[in-house]
């Protein structure tokens, strides 16, 4: 096993509160229950040959006005009512907030001299929301965002579109995500991987495997 010189964290759910508790957040302030919200994105993939709209949001393949429109008409056609969307992004956020536990530990393992990087399944539009809930650029050096890329995590090409631009081996890097499939399709490009669940659980694990080799030194940063 090689030893760990870069480490590429998620974003949502990893360096903030859970996601869901988020999406629940807006449901909640528009009055849509959590099997509707489902019900509704189900509806609008198939209306669109089976894309779902969410992971086409995510890639950039709907704006955020097209998505908020397409998930308006599915929730109508479920609910019988209007559903005011507005500020769907923005309402998003105010549910979700940075895990400053885990970020404080990332900058420890920045001081300590691993390379740095964020891999995020994101929005396009909400790039200025999230990067200003962390100081993202003082400890990772790249950040590469599905949104602008046009591809999603678990897709392979996505993490080797990472490793080429961090100039960083699969089997030297460790990848933190809080969705296990996204975790499995890392693993499968021989990169380490920890599936988050919680700080104490994520710290922990991370230690272990940085632990059975020596620290990179400082002249690799």
């Amino acid at each position: 096993m090689s030893r760990i010189e870069a480490i590429v964290s998620d974003f949502g759910g990893v360096l903030t509160t859970p996601l869901l508790d988020a999406f629940l957040g807006v449901q909640e302030r528009r009055g849509i229950s959590l099997e509707a919200f489902g019900a509704a994105l189900a509806r609008a993939a198939a209306d669109d040959g089976g894309r779902n709209p969410l992971f086409e949001l995510e890639t950039g393949r709907l704006t955020e006005a097209q998505f908020v429109e397409r998930l308006g008409a599915a929730l109508r056609a479920e609910l019988g009512r209007e559903v005011d969307l507005a500020r769907f992004g923005e309402t998003f956020f105010e549910h979700l907030h940075p895990n400053e536990e885990l970020f404080a530990f990332m900058r420890t393992l920045h001081a300590r001299g691993y390379r740095m990087a964020i891999l995020t399944n994101n929005v396009r539009e909400w790039e200025p929301l999230w990067r200003s809930m962390l100081p993202v650029d003082e400890l990772f050096e790249l950040v590469v965002d599905s949104g602008f890329e046009g591809v999603r995590k678990p897709d392979p090409r996505i993490y080797e579109l990472t490793l080429d631009r961090l100039g960083a081996a699969p089997e030297s890097t460790l990848f933190v995500d809080d969705t296990e499939l996204n975790c499995d399709a890392a693993r499968e490009l021989g990169m380490q991987a920890v599936w988050f669940r919680s700080n104490a659980q994520a710290i922990g694990e991370i230690e272990q495997l940085l632990g059975q080799f020596s620290e990179p030194s400082r002249s690799q940063q």
